[in-house]
């Protein structure tokens, strides 16, 4: 079928060929990289992962979804999607691309629907310029959706541009250490911790730097945390403040996120107050 050799197609010379070499579109010149439509193919919906965004580490693969819902009066025969970075799409301006590996699944909706889904397996130990590799550069908002479906009548639709509002994000790490303990009631407490994010270009956690953190407490018997003061990561990542003992309870920290790095909430630690 055409729309499945259209999108094998785009999806190989794309993400197998480093994407910016120019010969990549002269190997596949029956491939359109803009818009096209024949026949009354429809593409009424797309989802990417669920409408959330992607949240990838250093080693551990993740594997998100692509669902193109789409209509034809004789029916949907197929679909699907990759997603792509960059100011245009050709081989000359794609910065990332997360590309199906796998035929697309189909689910009728009716006569003359379906909802057709990709899976897509990144793998943040690849180089950006392998199959689904990453680097620090791909983090963040920007991300468009090339989607295509067909009808079993050999009519098709390819939208190269779809925005997704998706952000592809560094995982994030926040630890937390209260000291010393136990401690008199009135005296200093060190709350010490550090704020890491998956660097994709060394494959390791590396400290965010310059970056606004809640410390939060709740005092023994409480039914939820207060905020007690805002701390900012150092050159390193690592966060360091103080507080008087006052009471029982626990501390943590907690980090809102950015375009580029998810939220991330540290473990409690419990102190002790004499």
């Amino acid at each position: 079928m055409r729309i499945r050799t259209t999108v094998a197609a785009v999806s190989g010379a794309l993400a197998l060929s480093a994407l910016l070499a120019p010969a990549a579109h002269a190997a596949t010149p029956d491939v359109p990289l803009k818009d096209t439509q024949k026949g009354d193919t429809k593409i009424t919906k797309a989802v990417v992962n669920g409408g959330k965004d992607i949240v990838v580490g250093t080693t551990a693969k993740k594997k998100f979804t692509i669902a193109v819902t789409a209509t034809d009066a004789k029916g949907i025969e197929g679909g699907g999607g990759l997603l792509w970075h960059g100011r245009k799409f050709d081989p000359q301006h794609i910065s990332g691309v997360l590309a199906p590996v796998a035929d697309e699944k189909c689910k009728k909706l009716s006569a003359t629907s379906a909802t057709c889904t990709v899976s897509i397996t990144v793998n943040p130990k690849a180089s950006w310029d392998d199959e689904n590799g990453l680097a620090n550069h791909m983090a963040g908002g920007g991300w468009k959706l090339f989607a295509a479906a067909g009808g079993t009548d050999d009519d098709y639709v390819i939208r190269t541009a779809y925005k997704t509002g998706i952000h592809l994000k560094r995982a994030a790490r926040l630890t937390v250490n209260a000291s010393p303990e136990p401690v008199k009631k009135g005296r200093t407490i060190t709350v010490s911790g550090a704020l890491t994010r998956a660097n994709w270009d060394t494959k390791k956690y590396a400290g965010y730097t310059q970056q606004s953190v809640q410390l939060q407490f709740k005092k023994k018997g409480a039914s939820g945390y207060s905020t007690l003061k805002t701390v900012k990561s150092d050159a390193k990542g690592n966060l360091r403040t103080t507080v008087k003992a006052s009471a029982d309870g626990t501390f943590r920290y907690v980090f809102a996120g950015t375009s580029t790095t998810p939220a991330v909430t540290s473990a409690g630690d419990a102190i002790d107050v004499r």
